[in-house]
């Protein structure tokens, strides 16, 4: 049996090759949904580059939204949709990637941001991109690091422990850009 290269960043695993989740989950949607539309096969740190996937989908919202009662209910909104998401996918990701917690599922990551932003939005006015930028960094510290309660969160079964832990992260890191806020 001979090894095939691995997937070009963004693109699903070949049909034919042993990591192939795309074949072995049976959707082409299901995969870009929880691989973040592919950003989850990038070839290094596919967390960080799948929490792009939240700046895309929060940087319009707040952007373009400027009551922040209202991007708080939509960030909080979307999070909450794609979370529900996240959690039906697992048997789907389990069949597909053959592993608990895959490193190409990053729709956790995608909802962890969304949560940063949600609380920190309101706090943030002055720069928007400034508010991406230290809700990305603060974001990544935590899920990286996994501090209490983050990491008893991840050891929670199934999906829940899939998701949890980055939604724990996002509360941890949204808790500290809020407090930044006040200080710079």
């Amino acid at each position: 049996m001979s090894a095939e290269p691995p997937p070009e960043f963004g693109e699903p695993p070949s049909p034919s090759g042993h990591q192939d989740a795309r074949a072995r989950g049976g959707s082409t949607v299901l995969w870009l949904l929880v691989t973040a539309g592919g950003l989850g096969s990038a070839p290094r740190a596919p967390g960080t580059v799948g929490t792009l996937g939240g700046v895309v989908l929060g940087a319009p919202i707040v952007c373009l939204l400027s009551a922040p009662g209202t991007q708080v209910a939509v960030l909080a909104g979307l999070a909450a949709i794609l979370l529900l998401a996240g959690s039906l996918t697992t048997a789907y990701s389990l069949r597909a990637f053959r592993v608990k917690d895959p490193s190409p599922f990053v729709l956790d990551e995608v909802v962890g941001y969304l949560v940063t932003l949600a609380l920190m939005v309101p706090f943030w006015g002055a720069s928007a991109l400034l508010l991406f930028a230290v809700a990305f960094g603060l974001f990544r510290f935590f899920d990286i690091l996994k501090p209490w309660p983050v990491g008893p969160a991840e050891r929670l079964p199934g999906a829940v422990g899939i998701m949890a832990d980055d939604v724990v992260a996002g509360l941890l890191a949204g808790a500290v850009g809020i407090g930044l806020a006040h200080v710079l």
